[in-house]
């Protein structure tokens, strides 16, 4: 070892901890955990799992060089805590010290900003359980595969004890904490790892566990020994101030976290391709949470790009939060100050007069309030799409799903899709989708925007009620929860993937000219129009109808507009099977009416349907007309993806 490795893991064992039982000495550790910022404590959730899965609330110790504190469980990633195996993007737990942290003060590890999967050398730190008593261990490790999104593969001819799960993964090169210890392979050497970037998926808490680990590394706090962390990362041989430096980025970071955080992902995502001149980063776009984020994606091949792209990327922050009345005078003068380091005053303009990208300038009078988002079509904006496709041969129905998502500019790309072997029944798709889909949408959210969600399925399953699915068990204050409260969400005929046929895109054509729509009764008692009917139909009626779409007569009216080209389609999926209407049937049809009298163009249906469900999920209002009300709004110049070559068929 040479004399940085030898102080660098000398800061890694003391910010290295083991967690046990609250009582005597004697009793065996559970694991070990590492301080990722002052009062904060990350561990492996398994590692907590057999102690807390009864009562979370439990009190517990944290142990380590000069600290014996009492803790207890902030928040742990596990959805199911009784599940035998612990997925990797499932097994991080933030343990949080009782207290005031300054009552306790130690060492915190440097987190990296990038979110990228380590290869290569490494050391794994944690607590040997004895006998003859509980030590601190360093061994040499290897990373050589990664598994799902943030699992790691660690070489098989590394050994180490239990005790060491959920310690830490120290990169000698970087000198930055890239990943913890999952477990060891059973009968046999080496074992798996989880990606520190896993950290993300913490979402708030993430936000303000980077905040104040920026702050604390920001105050250059230093080890009993006179060390930090940032003194001994990798840096340029010689700086001239055009490398961005690890004391760079400090600073940089430590007044990034001083700052309102980013709305959404696509601000940082925009602000971050602005600041390359629109050159996109190799590596996959993981949730975007924080500004450190941000700066993460200015990186090519695992070294940072030179300090102008950096000091960009920083000018284009404090534009953004100035023009939303934050304070960032503190930033305005540290990029000021770096600036007069870099040699290339040609070049100072690069930075001082980079100006937002136009999706990001503030709206007239400083008001982001839109009245209506107008739906997307080609060119437009973003899309995400999840497609079901019925599982053939199924007793009862069962779908396997796909994730698309659709930037508008290029071909729809597949984001993810059901590894399931027999798919998945409607009442299970909310849970399945849960994490895949919840973690697209929120990547591409805008906070004032938020991405369309298409639906494509067999029009005979129209009725699942998508617009009431919910992923989030405990929603914030200010978010209604269900999906189609929050965005425009629509269904899509699956059987019409591919290129349009001549009636479907003439009559849209037709439609998005117009300015004016009126509702169409389509049904009176069971009488359905004829196929006639609906091809004659006026572009401007919209069919409604007040019966559920998935059976008669309801599905053979859906059918006919179909294979007559209607795009364009409301209707009631818990409408009644009686013969004749009830007078409830009026006034879906009158509040339908006035519903389309507020229309102005077609692409402004699926966001005014919104409101009235936000209102309804609001309580603000009461119209029990709209709340089972679906859409279909399916656009024939944005076509689904193709129909796979092979069919999904039930298995044996």
């Amino acid at each position: 070892m040479t004399e940085r490795s030898d102080r660098l893991y000398e800061l890694a064992r003391a910010a290295t901890v083991h967690l046990l039982a609250v009582g005597d000495d004697d009793r065996p550790l559970w694991g070990s955990g590492f301080f990722v910022a002052p009062g904060w404590v990350l561990t492996a959730a398994h590692v907590l799992r057999p102690h807390l899965a009864a009562d979370t609330s439990v009190t517990f110790r944290v142990r380590g060089q000069g600290i014996d504190a009492r803790a207890h469980l902030e928040q742990w990633l596990l959805t199911e805590p009784r599940r035998p195996t612990v997925p990797p993007e499932e097994d991080l737990a933030l343990v949080r010290l009782a207290g005031d942290p300054a009552q306790h003060p130690h060492e915190c590890v440097w987190i990296p900003e990038r979110a990228v999967r380590h290869c290569g050398a490494l050391k794994a730190c944690g607590y040997y359980p004895g006998p003859p008593a509980t030590h601190f261990r360093i061994v040499d490790a290897e990373i050589n595969g990664h598994e799902d999104a943030y699992g790691l593969i660690i070489k098989p001819d590394i050994d180490f004890p239990s005790g060491m799960s959920g310690g830490p993964l120290v990169d000698p090169v970087s000198g930055a904490v890239v990943g913890l210890i999952k477990s060891r392979r059973r009968q046999q050497d080496g074992g798996k790892a989880v990606a520190i970037s896993a950290l993300r998926r913490f979402g708030a808490t993430y936000r303000a566990v980077m905040a104040a680990h920026d702050r604390w590394h920001g105050d250059e706090p230093t080890s009993p020994t006179g060390d930090n962390w940032v003194d001994l990362q990798d840096a340029p041989a010689a700086d001239s101030g055009e490398c961005w430096t690890p004391a760079d980025r400090r600073e940089a970071l430590r007044l990034l976290a001083e700052l309102p955080p980013p709305p959404d992902a696509p601000t940082v995502e925009l602000l971050a391709k602005k600041a390359r001149s629109n050159n996109l980063w190799p590596d996959t776009t993981l949730e975007l949470l924080t500004w450190r984020d941000g700066a993460g994606l200015l990186y090519e091949g695992g070294r940072p790009l030179e300090a102008l792209t950096f000091l960009r990327f920083l000018m284009c922050v404090e534009k953004y939060t100035r023009t939303r009345g934050g304070d960032c005078a503190a930033l305005t003068r540290w990029i000021e100050k770096r600036l007069r380091k870099e040699p290339r005053r040609a070049m100072h303009d690069f930075v001082r007069e980079v100006g937002l990208p136009d999706a990001l300038l503030p709206a007239p009078d400083d008001k982001a309030e839109r009245t209506v988002i107008p739906y997307p079509g080609p060119g437009e904006g973003p899309t995400v799409a999840v497609l079901l496709d019925p599982v053939i041969g199924a007793q009862s129905p069962r779908f396997f799903w796909q994730v698309w998502f659709d930037d508008g500019e290029g071909e729809p790309l597949l984001y993810e899709a059901d590894g399931s072997v027999h798919g998945f029944r409607p009442e299970d798709l909310v849970q399945a989708l849960r994490e895949p889909l919840g973690r697209l949408l929120r990547a591409k959210d805008h906070a004032d925007r938020p991405v369309p969600l298409e639906v494509a399925l067999p029009s005979e399953y129209f009725d699942m009620a998508v617009h009431r699915w919910r992923f989030d068990d405990i929603a914030e204050l200010n978010d209604t929860g269900h999906l189609g409260a929050r965005r425009r969400v629509v269904l899509r005929a699956l059987e019409r993937r591919g290129d349009p046929d001549k009636l479907w895109a003439d009559r849209w054509q037709s439609m998005t000219g117009l300015r004016r729509f009126s509702s169409w009764r389509t049904l009176v008692e069971e009488a359905v129009p004829g196929s006639r009917g609906y091809r004659n139909a006026e572009a401007h009626r919209i069919p409604v109808m007040c019966r559920p779409a998935g059976r008669d007569p309801g599905r053979t009216a859906m059918r006919l507009a179909l294979e007559n080209g209607h795009g364009v389609a409301l209707w009631h999926i818990d409408g009644h099977t009686s013969r004749a209407c009830p007078e409830t049937c009026d006034t879906l049809y009158a509040k339908a009416e006035e519903l389309l009298g507020t229309v102005g163009s077609l692409a402004e249906l699926p966001d005014r349907l919104r409101h009235v469900r936000q209102e309804i999920s609001e309580h603000r209002v009461e119209r029990p007309w709209a709340e089972p009300l679906a859409l279909m709004y399916d656009d024939p110049r944005r076509p689904l993806p193709p129909e796979d070559a092979e069919p999904l068929d039930a298995p044996l």
